[in-house]
């Protein structure tokens, strides 16, 4: 499954910190449970990347893509 491929999969998403100082993304869906922990700064390149796409997608939807 690429990034432009429909999916009728749903999930609960969850982020927060951990008691060790990681930043949690935690995903669980039909029969899964995904933590993925990231130190901060990770955490904050991850958090930039998703402004960035927000940012390109938002003005894709202008454009009428």
């Amino acid at each position: 499954m690429g990034i432009n491929k429909e999916s009728d999969i749903a999930a609960n998403l969850q982020i927060g910190p951990t008691s060790q100082g990681m930043v949690r993304i935690y995903v669980e869906g039909d029969g899964i449970e995904l933590p993925l922990d990231f130190d901060p700064e990770e955490a904050e390149e991850i958090a930039e990347e998703l402004m960035a796409a927000a940012e390109t997608a938002r003005m894709m939807a202008k454009k009428g893509r």
